[in-house]
C-alpha cells in the first residue's frame, strides 16, 4: 500500500446540475485536469479504477458509459459499486502489488437526474426494510435521533457544523455558489427526518473526480515533481441491519482508521495531522466521525467544536473545503476528500489552503448511517 503516490488530481467543479453535460462528458473534463495535472497523457495509464452507482444513474453497469473517455478500452479496468476512496484503496493495492505501473481512479455521479433519497433504498434489505421506506435519510434519522440521546449532541451544534462548512465553502472555487447558511437558517429549515433538517442533509449535486496513482519509480521516470505518498489505508464495515448494531458506535471507522494510522505509522491523529476532510453527508456526522477517527472519544464530537478544533484555523481542521455539506456528490464525495487532501499537502488548495499540512486524512464512506467506512492517510 505504501507503494504507491499520487501524481495527479482533477475535479469538475460541484454544481447543483450540470444539464449541459452528459456523464461522459462531465468525467472527461476530470480525466483531463488530473492528466494535464500530472503532465502525462493516456498512453502512460497502465489500469483503471472506476466508482460508479447504477440507480443514481440511471443505467445497468454504469461504468460502461466512461469506458471510453477513462481510457479503459483494451486496458485493465476494474469497478467499485460504492465510494471513491474505496477505489483509490483498491488501485494503491495494484500498484504496491506491483501490477501496474501507473492507476487512473474515476468517481462520478450526477444527483440532480433522479431522486436520490429513494433510490438509496436499494442498499437495505427489500423484503424486510425497503418496505418500511428505509433508505439514507430516515436511516440518518434514526442514527441522529440514538447520537443525541445517548450523548446530548444536538441540533444546535449540528446546525453550527453547517454554519462552517457552508462558509468553507464559500472559499473553494469547486463548491456550489450557494448562499451563506447561519445556524439559525438550519434550525429554521423544515423537518426532513425527524431531528434532521433540510440544511442538515449535504446538497444534491452533480460532479466528477479522478486521480492518478503510480508507483514511486513510474513517477520518477515520468517526471513527477509533486508526488504525494499514500502512507496507510484501511477500511471496514457494519452489520447489515440497522438493529444489529449500536448506531451511536464507530467501531468500523475505528477499524478503518486504526488500520490507517498503524500503516502510516500515526500514534496518535491530534498530533500528527494538519488536517481531515471527512465524509459528513448530514451535519451530525462530521461530529460523530471525528469521534471514529479517534480525534477525541466518544460522545465528545461537540467538544471539538466548542474548543475550535475543528475549525478551518484550529488546530486541526476538518473540512476546509467545505466537506459534502459544502457540496460533494454521493459516490464521488470520498474520492474529493482525498483530493482535497492531496491538494493540501502540496500546497494548491487554493482559496482553502490550511498551510504547513505534511499529513492529512481523507475519509470515505457509504452505505445506510454510515456502514462501510474507507480511511486513507497521505503525506509529502
Amino acid at each position: 500500500m505504501t507503494g504507491a503516490v499520487i501524481i495527479g488530481v482533477g475535479q469538475t467543479a460541484y454544481e447543483p446540475a450540470k444539464p449541459s453535460q452528459a456523464i461522459p462528458e462531465m468525467v472527461l473534463e476530470a480525466v483531463e485536469r488530473a492528466l494535464g495535472d500530472a503532465r502525462i497523457g493516456m498512453e502512460a495509464i497502465d489500469a483503471v479504477v472506476t466508482a460508479s452507482v447504477d440507480l443514481w444513474d440511471g443505467r445497468t453497469a454504469s461504468n460502461i458509459q466512461v469506458t471510453e473517455v477513462v481510457g479503459a478500452v483494451m486496458k485493465p479496468e476494474a469497478r467499485v459499486a460504492g465510494d471513491g476512496l474505496l477505489a483509490a484503496i483498491h488501485a494503491a493495492m495494484t500498484v504496491g502489488a506491483g501490477a501496474y505501473g501507473t492507476v487512473l481512479v474515476a468517481a462520478h455521479c450526477k444527483m440532480s437526474e433522479g431522486q436520490h433519497w429513494t433510490c438509496s433504498s436499494w442498499a437495505v434489505d427489500p423484503i424486510c426494510q425497503q418496505p418500511l421506506g428505509l433508505d439514507f435519510l430516515s436511516a440518518a434519522g434514526l442514527q441522529a435521533r440514538a447520537y443525541e440521546q445517548r450523548h446530548g449532541v444536538g441540533a444546535s451544534h449540528w446546525a453550527r457544523v453547517v454554519e462552517k462548512n457552508a462558509r468553507s465553502a464559500r472559499a473553494n472555487p469547486l463548491a456550489p455558489r450557494g448562499p451563506d447558511r447561519s445556524a439559525a437558517d438550519v434550525l429554521a429549515s423544515s423537518v426532513i427526518a425527524d431531528p434532521l433538517r433540510a440544511l442538515d442533509a449535504a446538497p444534491a449535486t452533480d460532479g466528477a473526480c479522478v486521480l492518478i496513482l503510480a508507483s514511486p519509480e513510474r513517477a520518477r521516470s515520468l517526471g513527477s515533481d509533486t508526488p504525494v505518498a499514500l502512507l496507510g489505508a484501511g477500511y471496514a464495515c457494519e452489520a447489515h441491519y440497522l438493529g444489529d448494531r449500536d448506531l451511536t458506535a464507530t467501531d468500523a471507522l475505528g477499524a478503518a482508521s486504526g488500520r490507517a494510522y498503524t500503516m502510516a505509522g500515526i500514534d496518535s491523529p491530534l498530533r500528527d495531522i494538519q488536517v481531515v476532510e471527512c465524509s459528513e453527508a448530514f451535519s451530525y456526522q462530521e461530529l460523530l466521525w471525528s469521534e471514529g477517527l479517534g480525534l477525541c472519544p466518544p460522545g465528545e464530537g461537540a467538544r471539538l467544536l466548542e474548543e475550535g478544533v475543528t475549525q478551518p484555523g484550529g488546530r486541526l481542521p476538518v473540512n476546509p473545503s467545505g466537506g459534502m455539506l459544502g457540496g460533494s456528490p454521493f459516490v464521488v464525495a470520498g474520492l474529493a476528500r482525498l483530493a482535497e487532501a492531496v491538494l493540501q499537502v502540496r500546497g494548491d488548495a487554493a482559496g482553502r489552503q490550511v498551510g504547513g499540512v505534511r499529513r492529512a486524512i481523507a475519509h470515505g464512506t457509504h452505505g445506510p448511517a454510515g456502514q462501510h467506512h474507507s480511511v486513507v492517510v497521505v503525506g509529502a
